[in-house]
């Protein structure tokens, strides 16, 4: 790997020689201008306003014109003289959380390796602190005549300075996102979280590619090798005015679903469950009102039919708990009556019962009295 910058770590006291190595690479293909007409290769020339003619590489320098007009000329050396301590020196100035720096602030990446043996053992130092405390380096570094801050974090147990801009060169975002207030209702934001919890999984950043540049390189080969250029069927566009966003969502869901066919039932009706439930209240909701004029007349008529029925309710409840008090007292008082004659009737029963029973034992007493009465009066045979 190329080294692209050599210098050294200042960390307080300690100081640790490194190299730093690019990070990423761009897979571009490459293309160059040609004429249309004969393909023949365009090159671009330096060309000197003053002399009227080509000048080679070796005499451009970079200059440098005032709004008056002037010119000021800087050599390579001017530039090397720069009085500039990042030059050679990436110097810690702080240690802050990893969100505290915005990504919008991130440039290029790369990756930092030590220059020598015995830089090793503060390089481990280094990276072990900065994982320990989940924090990130902020520093300062001058690469390819421009100064600009930086960051050093952990990435696979290496060490990566992160260049940034300076806060500066954020442009500021007001008026760009809808200023009116909306309001988003709890249903499409349901129904939204379950579309991204059905787009997030088994996802493998791993798994994207370029289409753009292997749709580009088939061009390139079917044109080197004389046949037909292929063509892909065009993707519909999309709709540019959503009117309606749950059923824009409700599609969006279910052509997920169709895209991750490995879902278990349980989270398949799961999300169905919540489909359901969100639908009533989107209903309910679009519902158009009416015209004012009309509402009013039918609220003024509305509200006469209520007054009319709850009159009419409580006089039919009047007449009917009027009706129903005499009815019940009458049952009540028959029912008492009824049971009170049968009470008499059960005592009469009983007391005649008991006179019977005692006249018939008065009865078989005087039969017995009589009986005993006769065999005393009868007189004895002589023997």
């Amino acid at each position: 790997m190329q080294t692209t910058w050599k210098g050294t770590i200042s960390f307080g006291l300690v100081s640790i020689p490194v190299h730093l190595y690019s990070a990423t690479k761009e897979h571009d293909v490459p293309l160059h201008q040609v004429h249309a007409k004969d393909g023949g290769r365009v090159r671009m020339k330096r060309y000197c306003e003053q002399e009227e003619r080509e000048v080679p590489y070796a005499e451009i320098a970079k200059g440098y014109e005032s709004p008056d007009g002037r010119t000021v000329t800087l050599t390579d050396d001017d530039l090397a003289d720069l009085p500039l301590p990042s030059k050679k020196i990436i110097d810690v100035l702080a240690f802050v959380d990893e969100g505290e720096i915005d990504p919008l602030m991130f440039s290029k990446a790369y990756y930092v390796g030590v220059a020598d043996k015995a830089a090793s053992k503060p390089y481990a130092l280094l990276r072990d602190a900065l994982v320990d405390s989940g924090q990130i380096a902020v520093t300062k570094i001058a690469l390819r005549s421009r100064e600009s801050p930086a960051v050093l974090r952990v990435h696979d147990g290496t060490l990566v300075l992160q260049t940034c801009i300076w806060p500066d060169e954020v442009r500021p975002a007001a008026g760009i996102a809808p200023e009116e207030d909306i309001t988003v209702r709890p249903q499409e934001l349901k129904m939204a979280r379950s579309l991204m919890e059905t787009l997030s999984e088994d996802f493998d950043l791993d798994q994207l590619h370029d289409d753009y540049q292997q749709a580009l390189q088939q061009v390139i080969e079917a044109r080197l090798q004389g046949v037909e250029v292929p063509h892909e069927e065009e993707a519909g566009e999309a709709p540019d005015n959503v009117i309606d966003l749950m059923e824009a969502l409700r599609s969006s869901l279910r052509k997920a679903k169709d895209a991750h066919p490995g879902r278990s039932a349980a989270e398949e009706a799961e999300e169905a469950e919540e489909v359901a439930e969100t639908e009533p209240a989107e209903e309910a909701a679009v519902e158009k009102p009416a015209p004012r004029k009309r509402a009013a007349a039918v609220a003024k008529t509305t509200t006469g039919d209520t007054a009319k029925k709850s009159t009419s309710t409580r006089s039919s409840t009047s007449r009917k708990s009027a009706t129903t008090k005499p009815t019940a007292t009458r049952r009540s008082t028959a029912t008492k009556s009824t049971a009170t004659k049968s009470t008499a009737t059960k005592s009469t029963a009983t007391k005649k019962s008991t006179a019977t029973k005692t006249a018939a034992a008065k009865s078989t007493a005087k039969a017995a009295t009589k009986s005993t009465t006769r065999k005393s009066a009868t007189p004895r045979k002589a023997s």
